[in-house]
């Protein structure tokens, strides 16, 4: 299995691909390796992402069959299923790099904020278990200035909202804590602009 930081090197070259509309050979052939992987897997990342239809990390990433092991939940929210699916991975197939990958204008990220400032009555409680998910890490910018500026307020709420999700998965698992100091194990909050395509590993990237 190959290292995080090469795992991450092949994640942004990619993403430069499907920046320029380039997209790889392995990728476009990838269906010729259905029969090898049907025998078995090995995903060299690990992406937790957002649900949302314009984000898929194959595409975004310019990846193929068995490359990528891709968790989606709508806004990239960390619960204990996340969780396990993460450990999974990586313990069963090696893999090294985890990234938490949110994008500009989300969904869950406005609803949230949405529902902070105006709750409604008798919500879902299954949608209100997402809320509740994201609502640690956006509450507190509605007690700052950014409250006047909603652009601004729910581009920093997604960014406060991959932090939070990528700091779950690093202190929040004793099998991923262990793998993190002892196996080079890297989890990476990266946001996915989906104005220009372009994603940015700001986050715990090497």
């Amino acid at each position: 299995m190959i290292s995080a930081h090469e795992a991450l090197d092949r994640l942004r070259e990619g993403n430069r691909r499907f920046v320029a509309n380039v997209r790889s050979l392995d990728a476009l052939t990838s269906h010729a390796r259905r029969n090898a992987l049907a025998a078995g897997q090995a995903p060299f990342a690990i992406i937790l992402g957002c649900s949302d239809s314009r984000v898929p990390a194959e595409i975004v990433f310019d990846q193929g069959l068995g490359d990528l092991f891709v968790i989606r939940v709508a806004g990239n929210i960390v619960a204990p299923s996340q969780v396990g699916s993460v450990e999974f991975a990586a313990a069963q197939f090696g893999t090294r790099l985890v990234i938490v990958l949110g994008h500009t204008q989300c969904g869950a990220i406005t609803a949230t904020l949405n529902e902070l400032q105006q709750p409604t009555e008798n919500q879902s409680r299954n949608l209100r278990s997402i809320v509740d998910r994201i609502r640690p890490a956006v509450e507190p910018l509605l007690a700052t200035e950014l409250r006047h500026d909603p652009d601004a307020l729910a581009q920093h709420a997604v960014r406060a909202n991959i932090l939070a999700s990528a700091s779950h998965l690093r202190h929040g698992s004793e099998i991923l804590e262990q793998l993190i100091q002892t196996d080079g194990l890297l989890v990476v909050g990266a946001e996915y602009s989906l104005e220009t395509g372009l994603v940015d590993f700001f986050d715990g990237a090497l």
